[in-house]
């Protein structure tokens, strides 16, 4: 398996991010983080780099909606760290409402955020890979992009749907050379936006747990990894024949 050292997480600030960018910290390697909110991540680069002095972190704040400073932001970061060894796309937002009931902008932001947006960070890193000949490409999708959704999560669901199978046809298209694309799949993890969302989480995996999860997954490379593995490997199979009426009663 190659050195992935140069690591580049966005939606660093918070979540599943932060959470990572703490168990990669503790691997060794070097972390470029993104996010809006620059104070918390400058908060989060002086706790990471004092509690493991050997590593490099840099920060940059990026609105990933900005799609031109992606693709400035991650020059600036090939530049700085010398390559980028591994991109995870993880920024994203999940503030859907139910299709039809004068939320329109709330869907559009989700779908712009999590596709959209996506596909610039897609596009800025596999470009810096195809000129390096290496790298690993990571989509954090979601467990719910496997099925429609109703209520809150139609237009989550679907923006994830669309970043996943973006990332297979990355993965097909770059099937022979050395990149590699990992398309990530949570289920419920503790995380500022599963905080906000309404209704019972029994699943619910801890933030701790949940970031080591993503993080081993991530270092297998994978084409597909659903995290946690337990339950949410099985629960995928069930997923996708469970009759719509009950489908909907425990979205």
């Amino acid at each position: 398996m190659p050195v992935r050292k140069n690591i580049v997480i966005t939606g660093a600030s918070s979540g599943l991010g932060e959470g990572m960018a703490r168990r990669f910290a503790a691997r060794g390697h070097d972390l470029a983080l993104c996010a809006r909110r620059r104070d918390r991540l400058d908060a989060l680069a002086a706790e990471l780099t004092t509690r493991h002095p050997g590593i490099r972190v840099v920060v940059r704040e990026l609105d990933v909606n900005d799609h031109d400073r992606v693709f400035t932001v991650f020059e600036e970061l090939s530049t700085e760290l010398g390559s980028l060894d591994r991109v995870i796309v993880n920024a994203g937002l999940g503030k859907g409402q139910p299709v039809g009931t004068g939320h329109f902008t709330a869907n559009l932001q989700t779908v712009r955020t999590n596709f959209v947006a996506g596909l610039a960070q897609c596009e800025a890193a596999v470009a810096h890979f195809r000129e390096r000949g290496a790298g690993h490409l990571v989509v954090v999708s979601s467990f719910s992009a496997l099925r429609g959704l109703p209520r809150n999560l139609t237009s989550y669901a679907a923006s994830k749907a669309g970043i996943s199978a973006l990332a297979d046809g990355i993965r097909a298209d770059l099937l022979d050379t050395p990149i590699r694309v990992t398309t990530l799949l949570p289920g419920y993890i503790e995380s500022e936006m599963t905080g906000r969302a309404s209704g019972r989480k029994p699943l619910l995996a801890g933030a701790e747990s949940g970031a080591r999860a993503l993080v081993k997954a991530i270092e297998r490379e994978p084409a597909r990894a659903y995290v946690p593995s337990w339950p949410w490997t099985p629960l995928s199979v069930l997923m996708r024949v469970l009759p719509m009426r009950l489908l909907r009663r425990f979205s």
